[in-house]
């Protein structure tokens, strides 16, 4: 078992930075992904970036590539998500989740533990 706990979000203007963090804790010395995902209202939940057990994978989504970067301090067990040049279509429930595939997946599916989600919003 893996517990995931969100933190971080909250509201800011288009263009601003934001970071959201999550801690790990349970089975987080087995070789670990982490991954961030969100969801909007009306919307699926869906990919925004992955990192591998010992950072040397990242994945990001198009749609965030260039501006977020995601990061694991494995000393303490937190995965974050700093967010740059935030535009309202970043608007959600920013959610952290945990896998043991290696590497780690892109989709929702490939993940079996989840974190509770934070709220981001970013006003026009």
């Amino acid at each position: 078992q893996v517990q995931l706990v969100e933190s971080g979000g909250g509201l800011v203007q288009t263009g601003d930075s934001l970071r959201v963090s999550c801690a790990a804790s349970g089975r987080t010395k087995d070789g670990v992904a982490l991954g961030w995902f969100r969801q909007a209202p009306g919307h699926e939940r869906e990919f925004v970036a992955a990192i591998s057990w010992n950072g040397g994978i990242t994945y990001y989504a198009d749609s965030v590539k260039g501006r977020f970067t995601i990061s694991r301090d494995n000393t303490k067990d937190t995965v974050s998500l700093q967010m740059s040049n935030l535009k309202p279509e970043d608007t959600a429930v920013y959610f952290c989740a945990a896998t043991m595939a290696h590497p780690p997946s892109t989709t929702s599916r490939g993940y079996g533990y989840w974190g509770q989600g934070t709220q981001v919003t970013v006003s026009s």
